[in-house]
């Protein structure tokens, strides 16, 4: 305990005195607010085959089965809450402590918490969209047509196919995103990682490329992660109360 309180007050000090410090959130994140782990023992992709983009465009069927998985999937992420990691991270960001927030996440959990500047390296599914000419619907109505029983969606407006704004396997990272991610990273002297498991690549090289560009590198992780050996801090806590003590620790050093 003592251990842990030193590093959140060490955290808390780095903050305070930060000139660029950016955040990084993987799952572990959004798990506090109820969401599943896709990847874990037992999670989403363990129980289903994923839908390769490839397959989404050249086979009737596996669209079909990808808005079968999706009608699974998005009622929790609906339904979920942000918690008190989420608040943080906003909370900082609007007292200019950090730059904005890098997330694998695609439930926008950041957003409903108030943060402004999220850059989202592998989309959202909260938003609908066609693949030609780019229209777009909240996952709240395409769920709706989900329940109701429709199994194929076509736009409205130029007969082109939709599907979730999320990055499916086999589908390129948006450019800009992943080289504004990279910049924030390069431009970083605090790089807070929280809830990610730094397996998962190209995302995983962002950290990376903020410590070879020397930003103090924390790691907020309940489990061990593969970048704890390079990391300047490993606290292994859940994120919410870890943040939330961080948080009393920077009001106390004002």
């Amino acid at each position: 305990m003592e251990q842990d309180t030193k590093a959140i007050e060490t955290l808390a000090e780095w903050l305070a005195d930060a000139r660029s410090a950016v955040a990084f959130t993987g799952a572990g994140i959004s798990t506090e607010s109820g969401i599943e782990d896709f990847r874990s023992s037992g999670g989403f992709w363990t129980r289903h085959q994923p839908v390769w983009f490839e397959d989404f465009i050249s086979d009737p069927e596996s669209r079909r089965r990808f808005w079968r998985q999706r009608r699974e999937m998005i009622p929790g992420m609906l339904a979920a809450q942000p918690n008190a990691g989420h608040r943080a991270l906003a909370q900082l960001e609007q007292a200019g402590r950090i730059r904005g927030v890098i997330t694998q996440n695609i439930d926008e959990l950041h957003q409903r918490a108030g943060s402004q500047r999220v850059l989202e390296v592998h989309g959202t599914a909260m938003k609908v969209h066609c693949l030609s000419c780019d229209k777009r619907w909240p996952s709240g109505e395409i769920q709706a047509r989900l329940e109701a029983g429709e199994e194929e969606f076509i736009c409205d407006a130029c007969d082109g196919l939709l599907k979730s704004m999320t990055v499916s396997f086999g589908q390129t990272l948006p450019a800009a995103v992943m080289m504004e991610a990279m910049q924030w990273a390069r431009e970083s002297d605090v790089f807070i990682s929280l809830g990610a498991s730094l397996i998962v690549y190209p995302a995983a090289s962002i950290p990376e490329l903020a410590n070879r560009h020397r930003a103090k590198l924390v790691i907020i992780n309940r489990e061990p992660t593969p970048m704890d050996g390079i990391a300047d801090l490993v606290i292994n806590r859940a994120i919410g109360e870890t943040m939330s003590a961080v948080m009393v620790a920077m009001e106390e050093r004002r």
